[in-house]
């Protein structure tokens, strides 16, 4: 029997990712309902406007579980039995050590359906929390072989409210997935993140964008990250000892680099440091772009920027007026001034005529 449209909701967890996806289904008028142990947690995110607190007075058409990956066969045991909702499903970050973990302990798995949300914050908590966090985002979907269709459907359901994009997969693929471009992603920023613990204060005030945007996303929750980290812990394990691999190659050319006389000597280990830069030039090229195609290539328009009230919003009027289309902004704050750099990035062929008209307009620019 198929399931009615999705009318009514519960989020089990009101972190970031919880709140948020309460946020978007009480947008588009699912009624929700908040659902969490630490109940200051619950209340701020009803708050909020993201649902009601506390239980529903009957059996919702999904419960959305929004807990580490550790506890969801936990949660799902528990509220299963409470009869909490038709159907289930999850946002962990892990697929297969849950869905192993349900099997075990005996969970109806004709009513759950694994999913994992591809989007967050290096904040945490449910003030974090944003309607519109998953707009665009992939979202992973891991039906068990015993998942009823409708709760599939249901899981779609949800995936289209929330705005984001449905991507089927199994639950390993999912694991080595994620890994790769989530899991190691945050490990390698942590670790260079840690570097920093031990760096003289002169040199971590010399620190420019390129190692906040290196290093932003290891301000996440630490002990979420080892939860998520320990669960995956095979798929990450086998990326971060490829990594090493590239890191021991590195280190060598490195300090043959470092001791080589002038000449043939150095040519070798230069050139294998050429070989992984390019490498990296190749892997970074393959990220998709706008609208999930291919990445383009942008020219930058850097533009000074005031430290005063609404002089962004000011900048962003009058780049308006060019006809450029900015495709995205990056903004990089200076070091002990009252101003800062605001870069634009659009199609190669606008960047001369931006930067000509906001020139003409008295900002400052380089391109």
């Amino acid at each position: 029997m198929a399931l009615p449209e999705l009318r009514t909701a519960a989020v089990v967890g009101t972190g970031l990712i919880g709140t948020s996806v309460a946020l978007a289904l009480t947008t588009r008028g699912v009624t929700t309902y908040l659902i969490d142990r630490d109940e200051t947690a619950a209340r701020t995110a009803a708050a909020l406007g993201a649902g009601t607190f506390g239980a529903p007075p009957a059996p919702v058409d999904l419960a959305v579980l929004a807990v580490p990956p550790a506890k969801v066969a936990e949660v799902l045991e528990e509220h299963q039995k409470d009869g909490l909702a038709q159907a289930y499903t999850d946002v962990a970050s892990v697929k297969g050590r849950p869905q192993a973990e349900l099997t075990a302990r005996g969970c109806d798995l004709t009513s759950f359906v694994g999913g994992h949300p591809m989007a967050g914050r290096e904040r945490s908590g449910p003030l974090a929390g944003r309607a519109d966090l998953f707009d665009g985002r992939p979202w992973v979907l891991t039906p068990h072989p015993a998942t009823r269709s409708a709760v599939l459907r249901r899981g779609l359901e949800l995936v289209r409210l929330c705005g984001a994009v449905p991507v089927v997969l199994g639950p390993e693929a999912h694991d080595r997935a994620v890994a790769l471009v989530s899991h190691v992603p945050h490990l390698l920023a942590t670790l260079m993140a840690a570097r920093l613990c031990d760096g003289e204060d002169f040199a971590v005030r010399l620190a420019g964008q390129g190692l906040r945007d290196v290093t932003r996303i290891a301000a996440g929750d630490a002990g979420l990250w080892t939860d998520i980290l320990a669960t995956n812990a095979e798929a990450v394990a086998e990326i971060l000892g490829e990594v090493a691999k590239d890191l021991e190659a590195v280190l060598g050319a490195l300090r043959t680099l470092a001791v080589a006389p002038a000449g043939p000597a150095r040519s070798r280990p230069a050139a294998e440091l050429t070989a992984l830069l390019r490498r990296g030039n190749t892997g970074h090229a393959r990220i998709p772009g706008k609208h999930g195609g291919t990445a383009l290539p942008y020219s930058s328009v850097r533009v000074v920027l005031r430290d005063r009230a609404n002089e962004l919003a000011r900048l962003l009027a009058d780049a308006s007026l060019t006809g450029a289309n900015i495709e995205d902004i990056r903004l990089e704050h200076a070091t002990n001034k009252d101003a800062g750099l605001v870069e634009l990035l659009v199609a190669g062929e606008s960047a001369g005529r931006l930067a000509a008209d906001l020139t003409r307009r008295e900002w400052t620019v380089h391109v």
